[in-house]
């Protein structure tokens, strides 16, 4: 029986149980981190009820997950043509076919990969003419940083319904993903996950209305906030998170304080990790940096629902400081600032 086969019939479970039983506990517990609740204790059960592993057991696990990793950079750095020609040189066309079926069958690899690396603006020409539905689509597979600049080249009349349409996105079936990319692709074939596919929704139009320049921001959330009130509402929310503050320049963060109600700030850093802290406490006198720790000190523990309210607060103040033009919040996109 060949290593492929042998390896065929052990569990994703188990595989991954070995991979992090060989890389130890200092690497394996950095990897848990980024791990669902649900996948720790499954694989916290596996490793529990693994009594011991052969070397060539650990052996042909690490060299699978080597051969995956490398497949994966190889689609990140050409798409899958150029892994696939790659992973033949190296590993034979069976064994690199097996690895591309590993890829895109268990590690979802996204529809529309081959316009990823495309020039925003030659996409823009690509598909500007295009029912503003099937912009959004393609946006909500595309990088923030590349749908922001097609967003932002959007006529202005199909900024905001564009952007509508990602926030309220939720399942869209393979059939009208893969009639999408039929009509759209050129080089490529179809390459989409059989399951229905979650894009979309309002954290992907957050992500790149952050990233958009602050005309094409204020344009769609002002014609949000009169045809969808609630979903503008929500946007705006997640726009600027209190944690934000760390971006934030020391100039621009004194100038927020003198608005903030020393109360509040005292409620919303309770809850706050330390780094926020720091940037708020080395940019108060020193005077006022003490009463704030006491106050902290003697209100002991408070509702998670109080420190939101009060972070959103502050959150409200940076917005409205930004919209009369006292403080600038960089988001790339021509919003360089120039001292």
């Amino acid at each position: 029986m060949s290593k492929s086969s042998q390896m065929s019939d052990v569990s994703g479970v188990t595989k991954a149980a070995v991979l992090l039983i060989a890389l130890g506990p200092e690497k394996s517990s950095k990897l848990f981190k980024h791990l669902k609740e649900d996948e720790i204790e499954q694989l916290t059960l596996e490793i529990a009820n693994t009594r011991s592993v052969s070397p060539k057991t650990k052996e042909d696990v690490m060299a699978e997950f080597y051969q995956v990793c490398l497949a994966q950079q190889y689609i990140a750095e050409g798409g899958i043509g150029y892994a696939k020609e790659l992973l033949e040189q190296a590993l034979g066309a069976e064994k690199a076919q097996d690895v591309i079926s590993k890829l895109t069958a268990s590690l979802q690899v996204r529809p529309f990969e081959f316009i990823r690396k495309a020039d925003p603006g030659q996409l823009l020409n690509f598909i500007q003419d295009e029912h503003p539905q099937t912009i959004a689509l393609i946006l909500s597979y595309l990088p923030a940083y590349q749908a922001s600049m097609i967003v932002s080249s959007l006529p202005l009349e199909k900024q905001a319904d564009v952007a509508k349409r990602i926030a309220k996105m939720d399942r869209t079936s393979p059939d009208v993903i893969k009639e999408v990319e039929r009509v759209l692709e050129k080089k490529l074939s179809s390459l989409v996950n059989q399951d229905y596919t979650i894009v979309g929704g309002v954290d992907a139009i957050v992500d790149i209305l952050n990233t958009v320049d602050r005309g094409t921001e204020k344009h769609i959330m002002e014609n949000l906030e009169i045809e969808e009130p609630e979903l503008a509402d929500e946007i705006r929310k997640k726009m600027f998170v209190f944690e934000d503050i760390l971006a934030l320049d020391s100039k621009t963060i004194q100038r927020v304080l003198r608005d903030v109600d020393n109360n509040d700030l005292a409620i919303a850093l309770k809850g706050s990790g330390e780094e926020v802290q720091n940037a708020i406490f080395s940019n108060l006198s020193k005077r006022l940096a003490a009463m704030i720790k006491e106050d902290m000190d003697f209100m002991g523990p408070i509702r998670m629902k109080d420190v939101e309210e009060a972070q959103q607060k502050i959150v409200n103040i940076i917005r409205k400081l930004e919209d009369t033009g006292e403080i600038i919040i960089s988001r790339g996109g021509g919003d360089e600032i120039v001292v």
